[in-house]
C-alpha cells in the first residue's frame, strides 16, 4: 500500500513541476498579434509524453485552474476568467487535448522514436483545433484570417518546439525510471 501511495505522490509532484513550466513558459514570448509566441506548448507536450493521459490531462487542469482562479500563469503574467475567454483561450484549453492525445499514444509507442513524433505533431494539432475556431468565434475573424494570424505565423517554431519536447522526454523518461502506471485519484 505504501509504494501505491509514493507513485501518487511521485506523479503528483510530476504533473505539478510541469503544470509550473508551462506557467514559466508563458513568461518567455513575442507578442506578434492577438496569440504571442510562448513556450508553454513544449511543456503541455513533454507532460503528455512523460506523465501519460491521465497525469499529462491532470497537469493541464492544475495549470488551467491556477489561471482560472487569478494566478498569473498564462501568457505574458496574466491569469483569470476574461484571460481564458479572451483570443488565447481556445489554445489554453487545447492544452488538456494536447496533452491527453500525446500521453496517449506515448503510452502506447512502447519507446518508439516515430511514435512519440506522431504523439507531439498530433497533440499540437489538438491545440490549434481548439485554439483556432475559438480565435475566429471571440474576435469576428473570417476562417481564413484566424487561420493566418493563429495558426500559420506559428508552424515553423511549433515544430522546434515539438522536436525538443521528444528530445526532452527521452532524456527524462530513463532518468525517472520509467512511467509508473498510476490511476489519476478519482
Amino acid at each position: 500500500m505504501p509504494e501505491i501511495a509514493l507513485g501518487h505522490l511521485r506523479q503528483m509532484v510530476y504533473a505539478s513541476l510541469l503544470a509550473a513550466l508551462t506557467a514559466a513558459g508563458g513568461y518567455i514570448q513575442l507578442p506578434i498579434g492577438p496569440v504571442p509566441i510562448v513556450l508553454q506548448n513544449l511543456f503541455v507536450l513533454v507532460a503528455g509524453l512523460i506523465l501519460g493521459p491521465r497525469w499529462g490531462l491532470t497537469s493541464m487542469g492544475i495549470y488551467l485552474l491556477l489561471g482560472l482562479v487569478g494566478f498569473p500563469v498564462f501568457a505574458g503574467g496574466k491569469g483569470g476568467l476574461a484571460h481564458l475567454m479572451g483570443p488565447t483561450g481556445g489554445y489554453l484549453l487545447g492544452f488538456l487535448l494536447a496533452a491527453w492525445i500525446s500521453g496517449w499514444i506515448a503510452d502506447r509507442s512502447r519507446g518508439r522514436l516515430s511514435l512519440d513524433v506522431v504523439a507531439v505533431v498530433l497533440g499540437s494539432l489538438a491545440i490549434y483545433a481548439a485554439g483556432v475556431p475559438w480565435l475566429k468565434w471571440v474576435t469576428g475573424l473570417t476562417w481564413g484570417k484566424a487561420i493566418w494570424v493563429g495558426m500559420l505565423p506559428f508552424l515553423a517554431g511549433d515544430a522546434l518546439k515539438a522536436s525538443a519536447a521528444v528530445i526532452v522526454a527521452r532524456a527524462v523518461r530513463p532518468v525517472l525510471g520509467g512511467r509508473e502506471k498510476q490511476p489519476c485519484p478519482r
